[in-house]
């Protein structure tokens, strides 16, 4: 790749006397695309591989702990493996989740832990169309888990030499302290947390799955929304020094951006918006007015220099989604209609942004949470101004803190938006249809779609017009993307033993229709989103303590809870599942077993002693050892 590279830049120099040179374009791109996958690469390769055995490692933990309902769950930087005579040096993370099973000291970033683990590799589950969950996880360097109690946790030092990222998490701790001492509490206190400073691990389900539904789970997501709002309060506080201290002013109001991102935890999407904002105040300063499409690429490219991975973050990727549909829709949304009421024109700016943004990030909602909010023009357009409001007022109780008087006001006032933000995202998730769940589709239908809506909208709103035949001609092939996966799914039939990690679930896939057996009376989420990826017909069979016999495709399958000698194995059948662990079966509670059976446990695999003769074909399959169980049928 590298070499290619080089010869295009050498192809390109041939051109340099023309007015566009569109092999450097060309060339330059192709320069960067290689530097990222090298740096990628490196960043992969640099975690170290650990055996999954006893070991003790030397950590640096990363984040305060979150608690979980029965263990505390952080991340820590692997220094050194105490058990080698070397100490050899480790890299990468570890995700520990640690038993409160014993009183334990209070960890905070920074501090250096020694712990007694067995390192276990992060695992997709192997579900069909699941999120690659271990892709994710090695985009952030941690490549292992483990689960420890109190004991194992063999030594604590307190670091006094803290990173920046740790003095940030910290200050963003006492930050919620502030907000604790001023009478914020329980639900509000984790709600104000994660609107104000990006920190949801306080939220419960409940409280994240009304702000799904309604449409504005994105206020939780530090990012350019919070930029602009606390940059237009500075720049309005400052109002006394516009003109002969523009220098000035700009100037505080970007080292508060930073400060702000600093403290959030420096996302990439509030990272974008700062650079984003420090590039086009830095440009009106020196009477250069930078391009915003621009100067946002231009601040992904910064980005992805600095973490190549990032690239492939939801949270990325909806942000420059988003934010590029405003910059290149917004105006012409905004010009459809006119309103001379003050109130009303800036309804219908909301609106507009609103409107824009959803287009941009409607291929990517639907690809990544199988769900569109419906009611989110009127959600974005009453909700938003009020956590406005909520986010100044958060940012002002810890500015006015030493000022016990004035911030117990802007607590209460904290409180009060806080409460009020609830109320009325509960009430949106309420409505009729508020959301449309399980939809989705796989990877190339999403490109097209993407590809096919922008293109749509500039034909519609940009002048001049595109040919009608580009926006066209991709939503036809979107549609025959959509046709050709339908058409494969019902030609074809499969057998899957989900990895829930719960109760079992089997699906038997008869083209579009999927029969499931489950000991739930809900149906997974792994199996929801198989379902909705691949717009299967679901039905749904409840397992109880009496086994299952099927047919199906030709093959005779046995379900059932665990093994009865009491039931026997009906003639033909070939493929035995277990909806428990196989471990507990014995010679006298287990029948005989043909030699060509292939056993499927939900749970854990260890064959029955004695039951199965030496040089039989009889295979095994532990659902918590090899993950899912897929077969073509």
């Amino acid at each position: 790749m590298t070499v290619t590279v080089a010869v295009l830049f050498l192809i390109a120099s041939r051109f340099n006397n023309h007015p566009v040179n569109s092999v450097f374009g060309i060339s330059f791109s192709a320069a960067l695309f290689t530097a990222g996958m090298i740096l990628y690469l490196a960043k992969e390769q640099s975690c170290t591989l650990l055996p999954e055995k006893n070991t003790v490692i030397s950590a640096t933990v990363s984040d305060f702990p979150e608690e979980k309902p029965r263990t505390l769950m952080f991340t820590a930087g692997m220094n050194c493996d105490l058990t080698l005579p070397e100490k050899e040096e480790l890299k990468g993370s570890i995700l520990i989740y640690l038993r409160k099973d014993s009183v334990v000291p209070d960890l905070s970033p920074g501090d250096r832990i020694i712990i007694r683990c067995i390192p276990h590799p992060v695992v997709n589950r192997g579900n069909p169309c699941e999120f690659d969950y271990q892709y994710y996880m090695e985009s952030r360097g941690i490549r292992y888990y483990t689960l420890i109690s109190g004991p194992d946790l063999l030594e604590v030092v307190i670091s006094r030499k803290k990173s920046l990222e740790e003095r940030a998490l910290i200050i963003r701790k006492r930050i919620i302290g502030m907000f604790s001492d001023r009478g914020i509490r329980g639900e509000r206190l984790a709600l104000a947390s994660a609107i104000t400073l990006g920190d949801k691990s306080h939220l419960d389900n409940d409280q994240k799955q009304i702000f799904i539904t309604a449409g504005i789970m994105h206020i939780m997501a530090v990012s350019g929304l919070h930029a602009v709002i606390l940059s237009y309060f500075i720049f309005s506080v400052l109002f006394f020094m516009k003109g002969r201290y523009e220098i000035m002013r700009v100037i505080i109001a970007v080292v508060f951006l930073w400060f702000f991102a600093f403290i959030t935890g420096l996302t990439p999407s509030v990272l974008r918006a700062t650079i984003m904002f420090s590039f086009i105040q830095a440009g009106k300063l020196l009477r250069r007015p930078a391009n915003s499409v621009n100067s946002v690429l231009a601040s992904a490219v910064v980005l992805i220099l600095m973490n190549p991975s990032v690239i492939f973050d939801a949270g990325f990727l909806l942000s420059y989604s988003a934010v590029i549909y405003i910059i290149i829709f917004f105006r012409e949304i905004y010009t459809l209609f006119h309103f001379r009421n003050r109130l009303a024109d800036l309804t219908w700016q909301s609106a507009a942004v609103t409107i824009s943004a959803q287009a941009g990030t409607l291929p990517l909602t639907i690809f990544l949470f199988n769900r569109f909010p419906v009611w989110f023009i009127l959600t974005n357009v009453i909700i938003v101004p009020v956590s406005s409001l909520l986010i100044i007022a958060g940012a002002m109780v810890p500015m006015t803190y030493p000022v016990a008087a004035i911030s117990g006001i802007l607590a209460r006032v904290l409180d009060f938006l806080t409460w009020l933000t609830e109320f009325l995202t509960w009430k949106a998730s309420s409505l009729p249809l508020a959301s449309i769940n399980n939809i989705g589709f796989p990877v190339v239908p999403f490109i097209i779609l993407t590809i096919a809506l922008f293109l749509l909208m500039w034909y519609l709103l940009k002048k001049p017009r595109i040919s009608s035949v580009l926006p066209f001609a991709s939503l036809l092939i979107f549609a025959i993307s959509l046709g050709a996966r339908d058409l494969a799914t019902a030609n074809s039939g499969e057998l899957i033993v989900y990895n829930t990690g719960r109760d079992a679930a089997v699906g038997l896939r008869d083209g579009r229709r999927l029969v499931v057996y489950s000991a739930s009376d809900t149906m997974p989420r792994e199996v929801v989103r198989h379902i909705s990826v691949l717009g299967l017909k679901p039905e749904q069979h409840r397992i109880d303590n009496n086994p299952e016999y099927i047919e199906f495709r030709g093959q005779k399958i046995m379900i059932s809870d665990k093994p009865h000698k009491e039931y026997g194995i009906p003639e033909g059948t070939r493929i035995m599942i277990f909806t428990s662990s196989f471990h507990s079966a014995s010679r006298d509670s287990f029948p005989e077993i043909p030699n060509d059976m292939l056993v499927i446990s939900a749970g854990s695999v260890k064959p029955p002693a004695g039951s199965i003769r030496r040089g039989s074909v009889l295979s095994f399959w532990g659902i918590n050892e090899k993950g899912a169980y897929r077969r073509r049928m």
